[in-house]
């Protein structure tokens, strides 16, 4: 009798841990009307949200946030990562922290664009500083979430300077990239990250626009590839060169674009066309696009301009397969490993 006990508890012993790796990384795409809100959980149950949407209507995104961290079974924010300081990234940060504990903010430090809107919004995410730690990163740093690793590519305008491993490649596609612009705004300033679990890879670049996408991808592919992509700046075409789309080569684009937004005809293009995409989704329909530069509506969460606010999620497993749920209409659909 005391054998059977002792095989019992060793069994159960042996299985915890077994059911502990088991456990899945999630990524919820909330919906925060054109802006930027991420909420990516780790197996360990620790979460990381970047971005936090944009201020007032009576904190609807704020709302939304809080909603899918319920959801995800999560009751503090370990780590909120502002990528920069514009309103539909930087906007709900105080909203936030009057709803929910929020451990560590994370950002690129001080604000690089000197004009009344983003002074103010920094000002306003200074204030809400005290409320939590304060972690700035810079290039090469990781985050510290269990489980999975989440490096910075890029903060405060600079980027990694040696490639990720496995990555390093000549890109020939950049010989027939034009020139990119400079870009003075907050935007050449975002945190971009990687997200890594086991074999599965996650791409979120913020609002970075092109000459500093094409730092990451050129002469030589810092990078590598990804599983899945989040459209760089909300899918505009201030953002998502070939270049780097094609480069990154994704198996699965996610689209945090508005009703009114993002979604420009020309960057759809570029993303739709990237050798080797499976599936793009989109978090709304794309007024501008039409018809023909949007997806399916089965692969939009929002299809119409109405205050929906339904969400995208992503399930990943470590050997690399992973799922995309649409909140509105309950599509699913699975990419083996």
């Amino acid at each position: 009798m005391r054998f059977l006990v002792f095989t019992a508890v060793c069994a159960a012993l042996l299985a915890a841990p077994l059911a502990q790796a088991a456990k899945p990384l999630e990524i919820y795409f909330i919906d925060v009307e054109g802006g930027q809100s991420t909420l990516i959980v780790s197996p360990s149950g620790q979460a990381l949200l970047v971005d936090t949407g944009w201020r007032g209507f009576n904190g609807r995104d704020a709302e939304r946030i809080v909603k899918a961290a319920k959801n995800a079974h999560v009751k503090e924010l370990n780590y909120v990562l502002i990528t920069h300081y514009h309103r539909d990234h930087v906007g709900g940060a105080m909203q936030l922290t009057d709803r929910m504990k929020v451990g560590t903010f994370v950002d690129h430090g001080p604000n690089t664009e000197d004009t009344k809107v983003v002074r103010e919004d920094f000002a306003d995410y200074q204030a809400t500083l005290p409320r939590a730690q304060h972690l700035v990163v810079k290039p090469g740093d990781e985050i510290p979430l269990k489980g999975i690793t989440v490096k910075v590519l890029a903060a405060a305008g600079n980027h990694i300077s040696t490639p990720l491993p496995g990555a390093g490649q000549p890109n020939p596609l950049c010989s027939s990239e034009p020139a990119p612009p400079d870009d003075p705004s907050e935007n050449a300033a975002s945190v971009g990250i990687l997200v890594t679990f086991g074999d599965f890879r996650f791409l979120d670049l913020g609002d970075l626009t092109k000459k500093k996408e094409l730092e990451l991808a050129c002469p030589n592919n810092l990078i590598g590839t990804v599983d899945a992509y989040l459209t760089t700046h909300h899918g505009l075409n201030q953002s998502n060169p070939k270049a780097i789309v094609h480069a990154v080569h994704p198996r699965v684009a996610i689209m945090n674009n508005g009703a009114s937004k993002g979604g420009s005809p020309d960057a759809w293009q570029i993303i739709h066309d990237s050798p080797g995409l499976q599936a793009m989704w989109q978090l709304h329909y794309s007024l501008e696009g039409g018809k023909e530069h949007n997806v399916p509506d089965a692969f939009i969460a929002n299809i119409d301009a109405a205050d929906d606010g339904y969400y995208l999620k992503l399930t990943a497993e470590a050997d690399g397969a992973f799922t995309v749920y649409d909140a509105r209409n309950k599509n699913q659909k699975t990419y083996p490993k």
